[in-house]
């Protein structure tokens, strides 16, 4: 027993204070704290973070970040940006009767090479038609497809986390059938990560 007690003290003395930071497009934010006896076993952890927590902006507690370690030097564990997802109670609590939401899923690659996935979603005043649900998400996709284009991956990821995408889908769709919001549901990096 006093021996088991010993080399459970002697693995804890190992272990190290690590902190995990955000990539440079997030100001490399402290965004976690570890203990780890060994660097390598961090790499390939994931972390979950809000923007709220990483800004102090409580405006944005919904919308969840995903970063991966990618290697540790020194003291600190880097990570990559994974992709971001909106909190479920948010999105649900913008679901209302006799409305249309229209969900959209596309592949797009940014200006410097980056492919990665975007779900935007769009919530309508009524219920709309078929064809009008078919029009407002070719005109999503033909939107967000030019966005991808003309920007780098930090600049896309930059207008996602600030609303500015929705928005531009907002404005371009309106037209097409009034609309109560537009939401950027989800992005996801699509590995292995390939540049042009």
């Amino acid at each position: 027993m006093v021996r088991k007690t010993t080399r459970k003290a002697d693995r804890w003395k190992s272990k190290v204070w690590y902190q995990i930071v955000a990539p440079e497009m997030f100001g490399r934010a402290v965004i976690a704290e570890t203990f780890a006896d060994d660097p390598e076993k961090l790499i390939g952890r994931t972390i979950n973070v809000t923007v709220a927590e990483m800004t102090n902006d409580f405006s944005k507690q919904n919308i969840k970040l995903k970063f991966k370690v990618t290697d540790v030097s020194g003291n600190t564990a880097n990570t990559a940006f994974m992709g971001h997802r909106l909190a479920n109670d948010y999105i649900a609590s913008l679901i209302k009767r006799q409305t249309s939401r229209i969900d959209a899923n596309f592949e797009v690659r940014t200006k410097d090479g980056y492919r990665m996935r975007i779900k935007p979603t769009c919530f309508t005043t009524h219920r709309a038609k078929t064809s009008q649900i078919e029009a407002i998400r070719k005109s999503a996709e033909e939107l967000v497809q030019d966005r991808a284009i003309k920007l780098d991956f930090e600049r896309l990821i930059e207008e996602v986390v600030q609303g500015k995408l929705s928005a531009k889908i907002y404005r371009s769709v309106k037209n097409i059938y009034p609309l109560r919001r537009v939401e950027i549901l989800k992005t996801e990096m699509i590995l292995p990560t390939t540049r042009q």
